[in-house]
């Protein structure tokens, strides 16, 4: 005998004792160094939310990982492993620039066109794995991967060739404030934080990408086709078709996150670096259950983590890499959530028993 807990309480418990765990390894991480981890998670939460300006910056960090996450999530749904996120992230965030750099509109047609030029970017480098997945039988993982280092050499190439900075090679020229996401009433309502319009996109995309995949029969069918091919294929699905549209639009999110990153959190694109958060963002997606509205409330906790551990770093001897390691353990607790599932199972098993036996003592004695 069980007793079952509904599927959605189930699932966040698991994710709650996941983060539970990893914020307890930090813990030991920061006692090894000879700190206090209640000061140095109260800086760090501190560093984070400690005014307007903060809380503004932190969102601002977690908007590319949200779109990032959404992109890992929507892959994990229709059965793919999306690991090309950050290629797929610069290549949309190139597009933007370029678009941001070279065309001359009024601002919310230019942000427009920017936002198509993004999803483009993206949507290309998402579709090429998903081509080579459908046709080839290529790997995801493999062809995600390859195309992570094209969108890297490609921008190495681009941004030095058309897009040079003033002083710098190694960064494009800086985005104008008419083709920056950022906008002055934002900046003054946060006390000049990096906020921008890139967040409330996020939070739109992310109920749109919640729709498709609960409310509608494209959602279906991608979910369909992950979960067991042959069986959308005997259903009459085009299996082929969906695993490339998936992928598109894998990749497009990711493009968008691009956008929301060059055109919004910094202010141009620089070579050399091929972004964390396109890795972040599968950590965000485990640890949100592939959800999409549970990538957005994990992303909010990711950019708490990453904007305050600057913080913590400054006002106590804790390095800043503790951050960085507790998200790793986040998403190892994240990836091996069946382990914690059948410790809860035998938990939940044991109480059950003893309730049982103590209830069978009590009608015993009753019936003496």
């Amino acid at each position: 005998m069980k007793l079952k807990l509904p599927h959605m309480h189930r699932t966040m418990t698991v994710h709650l004792i996941a983060v539970f765990l990893g914020l307890a390894a930090g813990a030991v991480f920061m006692i090894s160094t000879g700190n206090n981890p209640f000061a140095g998670y109260a800086y760090l939460f501190k560093g984070a939310l400690m005014n307007y300006e903060r809380i503004g910056n932190t969102l601002a960090t977690a908007t590319p990982l949200i779109f990032t996450g959404l992109s890992v999530a929507f892959a994990f749904n229709t059965g793919l492993f999306n690991i090309g996120a950050s290629g797929q992230l610069l290549a949309g965030g190139l597009c933007a620039t370029a678009v941001g750099l070279t065309v001359v509109l009024p601002k919310p047609l230019l942000l427009l066109l920017m936002l198509l030029a993004a999803i483009v970017g993206g949507g290309l480098w998402g579709f090429i794995p998903g081509f080579l997945k459908a046709l080839f039988n290529v790997h995801e993982v493999v062809a995600t991967i390859m195309m992570n280092w094209i969108a890297y050499w490609v921008v190495n190439y681009t941004v030095p060739a058309y897009f040079k900075g003033e002083f710098l090679e190694t960064e494009s020229r800086k985005i104008p404030d008419i083709a920056s996401l950022r906008v002055p009433w934002l900046t003054e309502l946060l006390d000049g934080s990096y906020l921008n319009l890139g967040f409330f996109i996020a939070i739109f995309v992310s109920l749109v990408i919640w729709v498709i995949l609960k409310k509608t029969v494209l959602g279906y069918e991608l979910k369909a086709a992950g979960f067991n091919r042959h069986a959308a294929e005997y259903a009459g699905m085009k299996v082929n078709r969906n695993i490339v549209l998936s992928m598109t639009i894998a990749g497009a999110l990711a493009g968008i996150g691009g956008l929301s990153l060059y055109a919004g959190y910094a202010v141009n694109i620089q070579i050399g670096i091929l972004p964390n958060q396109g890795f972040d963002g599968i950590a965000v997606s485990l640890l949100g259950a592939n959800s999409p509205i549970g990538v957005l409330f994990t992303a909010l906790f990711f950019g708490i983590l990453h904007s305050g551990k600057g913080f913590m770093n400054a006002m106590t001897e804790i390095p800043p890499e503790i951050g960085e390691t507790i998200i790793a353990i986040l998403i190892y607790f994240a990836a091996t959530k069946i382990l914690i599932e059948r410790f809860l199972d035998k938990m939940n098993t044991r109480f059950v028993n003893r309730i049982s036996v103590q209830t069978g003592e009590v009608i015993e004695k009753g019936g003496n």
